[in-house]
């Protein structure tokens, strides 16, 4: 069985008033509810029982103290993260440890996702499971595992409402969008975003998701000039032909931390005559702004010396790499992957300080070299 309902406002307020020992400025808005500055990810990790164990108890121990913002993806570990966060949902919230709607849940489609684990024979996979069943055309087909066809999409939003035992998912994203640039015109990628669009819309009035958005590697940070460069305001005005001024595209996940930081500088994104970057183009719009690879997969795990006395308040280098993403403006919330219950507990510390100011984040792109 299902569990019912969806983040909300009072939900996240009870959440929030439950963990008040947290920095108050650890919780802030996304849309009309309120999430934690930190969210666990579940992308890293073997497709096996041991790693779904260390999962489910590092997800326990998140929902428990201060984190209510997960996240995941449908071809993450085989379906098996999706699967993992839909146990420990379903065993909290039957417990009375947790309530459905003081949880914000997200996930990703358009990836080809396999099974439990990787099958011998990739390409009899993708024929019998995706092609012969008319769930996926070969022309819709992008480098031989991506597709926002509408009829896939659907497939795999109910897919993921079952591995997640849920009624309806928060965020659902499409999954780095720009992979079908490698492919496909720019007219033909914009053609399918709008019919893409125009499901989730439907999704959301029939009550399957809340909101719906971006996941992307690429396509923010990319020079304009580049294939897989995508203009988040031209995605904006796609959204509004299709759901009007009041359209569900509401949030937008990419990569951001010590060494990307193009969000918060790099000036790609056009309005009016000029260029800014991705965040104030989200900001001016009202989107949420979720931070992956906030640690970039460990490699941030050690921050230069040098950089120390910029990011004050915290004790350890991982901590440091979250406090400047979690601090910046614009980003409503960074996410850690997070499957080890120790790395949690560490992590959550910085739930206690006090985010940098907007001026110390500057100084870290001013400072100068004695």
């Amino acid at each position: 069985m299902s569990v019912a309902g969806f983040v909300t406002e009072a939900g996240t307020e009870r959440y929030r008033q439950r963990h008040a020992t947290c920095h108050p400025e650890h919780f802030r808005r996304l849309q009309n509810a309120w999430v934690s500055s930190l969210g666990l990810g579940t992308y890293l990790g073997d497709p096996d029982d041991a790693t779904d164990r260390l999962y489910a108890e590092a997800i326990e121990t998140a929902l428990l103290n201060g984190i209510n913002l997960l996240d995941t993806a449908i071809n993450y570990r085989c379906q098996r993260s999706e699967r993992v966060i839909g146990e420990v949902l379903e065993r909290l919230i039957g417990a009375g440890s947790l309530a459905r709607d003081e949880v914000i849940v997200c996930t990703k489609g358009g990836y080809v996702p396999f099974d439990t684990h990787e099958p011998r024979d990739l390409g009899r996979y993708l024929l019998e499971t995706f092609l012969e069943p008319g769930l996926i055309a070969y022309e819709e087909l992008v480098a031989g595992c991506h597709c926002l066809a509408p009829r896939y999409l659907e497939h795999q939003l109910t897919t993921s409402l079952k591995n997640l035992r849920l009624e309806t998912i928060d965020v659902y994203y499409l999954h780095n969008p720009e992979q079908q640039l490698e492919e496909v015109s720019r007219e033909t990628f914009l053609a399918r975003m709008t019919e893409a669009f125009r499901l989730l819309e439907r999704k959301v009035h029939d009550g399957s998701i809340r909101w719906y958005g971006t996941a992307t590697w690429n396509g923010y940070r990319a020079n304009p000039q580049q294939a897989d460069y995508l203009s988040l305001t031209t995605l904006l005005e796609l959204a509004q032909r299709v759901g009007g001024e009041s359209h569900h595209f509401r949030v937008i996940q990419l990569p951001y931390n010590l060494s990307m930081p193009e969000a918060l500088v790099f000036k790609n994104q056009p309005v009016d005559h000029s260029m800014t970057s991705v965040l104030e183009i989200a900001s001016t719009a009202g989107l949420s702004v979720i931070s992956s690879a906030s640690l970039l997969q460990s490699r941030l795990s050690q921050v230069p010396t040098s950089l120390h006395r910029y990011l004050p308040g915290v004790r350890s280098d991982p901590q440091r790499a979250i406090q400047f993403v979690r601090s910046t403006p614009g980003i409503t919330a960074a996410l850690v992957g997070m499957k080890q219950r120790r790395h949690v507990e560490e992590n959550l510390e910085v739930a206690q300080a006090a985010p940098l100011s907007a001026e110390q984040i500057t100084q870290l792109f001013t400072r100068r070299t004695r």
